[in-house]
């Protein structure tokens, strides 16, 4: 039989990881870390329901002001996220949104605030799979304008809102996070790191997808302001305020032709 081709063998068929098939999502997927959290998205959906639950990917598929959207929970880290994207354009989509949490960089950042990313620095292994080192890790620029245009939105309507934009940093291991390394990135004048953008990033550029990402802060690992156990109020208002200018990028995206652009 030769050797096996996962790309071919698996595209347009009911997927292995996230047992999701054709027509089960749209081609705008939101991507939490958390399968939770895809019942927070799924709160703003009409006619939402779940398509799949398996392992660390939890799939829900719904409509937001006549459009066809759809969550799908990615798990912790690239090699998780990579399946999750490889299988959901295996089956149609086309456009991501990484809704995620994060670790600021900065001190000014606080708890709850959202960050837009502008690009990726590499610092995990799974897109050396995909591209050469050198190779850059950057969101579809008119999505991620979208999503600035939403979240500023969201802001004029509540000043407490605070939304930053710029690059971010992509690692593999938690607690492999060294004061040295966190002093690196800080050095690189970087505004937050999290586990999975990077990947997201180059497989939809190698695909021809879009994507790009919007994360509410869960810790300043400048400041030391941390939550590593309970609930804290401002990080979950963070999420919702995330969902609810992703979901709003998308009707941009829309309303304003940017698909024809890209």
């Amino acid at each position: 039989m030769g050797t096996l081709d996962k790309a071919s063998y698996t595209k347009g068929k009911k997927q292995y990881h996230i047992r999701v098939g054709p027509g089960d999502v749209g081609k705008y997927v939101l991507l939490p870390g958390d399968p939770d959290r895809v019942l927070r998205i799924a709160k703003y959906l009409d006619d939402a329901r779940e398509v799949a639950f398996h392992r660390e990917h939890r799939t829900v598929t719904g409509s937001y002001k006549g459009i066809v959207v759809s969550a799908t929970s990615t798990g912790m880290g690239c090699p998780s996220a990579a399946i999750a994207v490889e299988e959901l354009a295996n089956i149609g989509a086309t456009h991501f949104i990484r809704v995620g949490s994060t670790a600021a960089l900065r001190q000014e950042i606080e708890l709850g605030d959202l960050v837009i990313s502008t690009g990726s620095m590499r610092n995990e292994g799974t897109t050396r799979f995909y591209v050469r080192d050198g190779f850059p890790a950057v969101p579809d620029h008119y999505l991620t304008h979208a999503l600035i245009e939403s979240a500023r939105e969201l802001t004029a309507e509540d000043p407490s809102v605070k939304v930053h934009v710029g690059l971010n940093a992509t690692d593999d291991a938690f607690y492999g996070e060294t004061v040295e390394h966190i002093d690196m990135l800080v050095a690189h004048k970087l505004l937050n790191v999290e586990m999975e953008s990077a990947a997201i990033y180059v497989i939809a550029s190698q695909r021809g997808l879009r994507a790009a990402m919007i994360s509410a802060v869960s810790g300043n690992l400048v400041s030391g302001e941390v939550i590593f156990e309970g609930v804290n109020e401002r990080l979950v208002q963070g999420w919702e305020n995330a969902i609810i200018a992703s979901l709003e990028a998308i009707v941009h995206y829309e309303s304003q032709g940017y698909e024809a652009l890209a």
